[in-house]
């Protein structure tokens, strides 16, 4: 079985996975990372959403052969030590969770969103698509517009 080097929440991780296992799996059940859910595993409901050097990828269904070498983040690797990143502030002080399941793919998306783009608009933050089973969308609107300091 291959070996796969990357980093993960800033520190350099090495694996020994088949090299089309989704990195998902690589994630939760090799590294024991679980802030990445899994909703549907095709990529739709975006439960998994971390990034792949700074951009959001879904771990569902991207092999871990095609992460070697790269900077993964989860929502495990997001806050600044004990200082919350914005988004994750934002979504405390607009008190978006309900169930939560959603929240860390909702919260990474949201700040992948706000590296590319500081003032989205409403359509911008509507391009997310992240599936939210409670329907907290206005409050996910509300939290992303109050990080980007709307």
């Amino acid at each position: 079985m291959p070996t796969y080097t990357f980093t993960l929440n800033g520190r350099s991780v090495s694996v020994d996975a088949p090299s089309t296992m989704p990195m998902l799996w690589v994630l939760r059940d090799l590294l024991g990372v679980t802030g990445p859910k899994y909703g549907c595993g095709v990529g739709v409901c975006r439960a998994c959403t971390s990034h792949l050097n700074g951009a959001a990828f879904t771990p569902c269904t991207t092999a871990v052969s095609d992460c070697a070498g790269k900077k993964v983040t989860t929502i495990e690797g997001l806050a600044n030590g004990s200082t919350l990143h914005p988004v994750q502030q934002a979504w405390l002080d607009e008190d978006v969770a309900q169930c939560g399941y959603c929240q860390p793919g909702q919260i990474m998306a949201a700040a992948a969103l706000l590296k590319s783009n500081k003032k989205p608009t409403d359509a911008d933050i509507d391009a997310i698509q992240n599936v939210c089973r409670c329907g907290t969308y206005a409050r996910i609107r509300a939290a992303i517009k109050r990080a980007a300091g709307e």
